[in-house]
């Protein structure tokens, strides 16, 4: 008994996180083997989230390799430093102290933040940014609030804002939040932003586990193999015991 409350004092930590915030989220629908979308999803990340947010135990190489990129294509369009080598860990140039004093913290690194958050908190989070002009950066988010993050993907998406409905509750008409609305000043169709931002995130999630697809079929193989070896045994154990009965 002791020891299973201690395995559960164990967890507590990694359960609020996984908890998060009391917003139900999304479905993110990614799909890791889609290398299209997570091509895209390493643009966006390298062009949008790089200049503050390392994905330090990743390697360029490796990451082209992985997504099918060309290395030449690799380094003239998502190597952003000349002086940068392919098989260098993706660190962003960007001192952690003066990121402190731009945003009250360095920013995290974002290899592992699928693993910890989730991919649908990801994704319900990089949609639920609106405009706040009482916040530093001018907006703020729905699913962590009083974020001291920027809206960096505000000129695909446009300017969001919070959308009400007027419904009664317990009798009284009342304003509902019901979603968040761009604008329409963004590169991006409401569709398009919500492909985008899923291929963001496929590639968040392939950061965090690069051999996931792999060992989920090393699974398969494992498993039949553990089925072809449980017959053997039956069969096995059945004839020694023929000549005790």
């Amino acid at each position: 008994m002791k020891k299973w409350i201690l395995v559960l004092f164990a967890l507590l930590p990694s359960l609020a996180m996984a908890a998060g915030s009391n917003v139900p989220l999304d479905k993110a629908n990614n799909d890791l083997s889609d290398k299209a979308s997570l091509q895209n999803g390493a643009k966006l990340f390298m062009n949008y989230c790089f200049a503050c947010h390392s994905t330090q135990y990743q390697r360029y190489e490796r990451v082209a390799t992985d997504l099918g990129i060309p290395p030449e294509l690799m380094k003239e369009n998502l190597i952003f430093d000349p002086e940068t080598k392919i098989g260098e860990l993706m660190v962003s140039a960007i001192p952690s102290d003066q990121a402190a004093a731009w945003f009250g913290a360095p920013p995290p690194d974002l290899t592992l933040v699928a693993r910890v958050r989730g991919t649908d908190w990801l994704y319900t989070y990089l949609r639920s940014f609106y405009a706040d002009p009482s916040r530093p950066f001018g907006v703020n988010n729905v699913v962590f609030p009083s974020v001291g993050m920027p809206h960096v993907l505000e000129e695909l998406q446009g300017i969001p804002r919070k959308v009400y409905e007027t419904r009664p509750i317990d009798g009284v008409e009342q304003e509902v939040f019901v979603g968040i609305e761009s604008d329409g000043s963004g590169e991006l169709s409401t569709s398009e932003y919500d492909a985008a931002v899923r291929d963001l995130v496929n590639f968040l999630e392939y950061s965090g586990d690069p051999v996931k697809l792999e060992r989920h079929q090393l699974g398969w193989w494992v498993m039949g193999f553990l089925v072809i070896l449980l017959i053997m045994t039956i069969l096995l154990k059945k004839e020694y015991w023929r000549d005790v009965h």
